[in-house]
């Protein structure tokens, strides 16, 4: 029996799937549980109009998340610290600041997004990558200055 899955189902097929499976397991199983559809000529058209708006609702995604990057690329963030001598910090810049001054200038990122490797620990320029969206990485000019 021809079925469309409407979840993902361990070992038989991922949501959005159409598949054959044995008519007894569709039947008794995956239909009662509504784990999937029989795969009518509307079903079909159905998951086909989905999978058409999830590609659309995902290109705008995809087109803000760039045009974020823009604006962000745009920025250079200023961060005051204590420093010693060489130009060395006291403590370090990390991605909870960096995150809460962008929040200052209007610009809401996820420290979690903040790419940064190690804390900043000098001053000077830092490029930071930020992660807008899975295909999208910003790369913003973090200016560290003296106090």
């Amino acid at each position: 029996m021809q079925v469309i899955f409407l979840e993902d189902v361990k070992g038989k097929g991922k949501k959005g799937e159409t598949k054959n499976v044995s008519e007894g397991y569709a039947r008794n199983y995956l239909l009662p549980n509504n784990l999937a559809v029989a795969a009518t000529q509307g079903n079909l058209k159905n998951l086909e109009a989905q999978t058409k708006s999830q590609q659309k609702k995902a290109n705008e995604e995809l087109e803000q998340a760039k045009a974020y990057k823009e604006e962000l690329e745009a920025l250079t963030v200023e961060i005051k610290a204590k420093s010693g001598e060489g130009g060395r910090l006291f403590g370090a810049i990390s991605t909870k600041q960096i995150a809460e001054t962008l929040k200052k200038m209007k610009k809401k990122v996820d420290k979690r997004k903040i790419l940064l490797d190690e804390p900043i620990r000098a001053l000077g320029y830092t490029n930071v990558p930020i992660k807008i969206h899975p295909e999208v990485i910003a790369t913003v000019k973090v200016k560290v200055v003296e106090e």
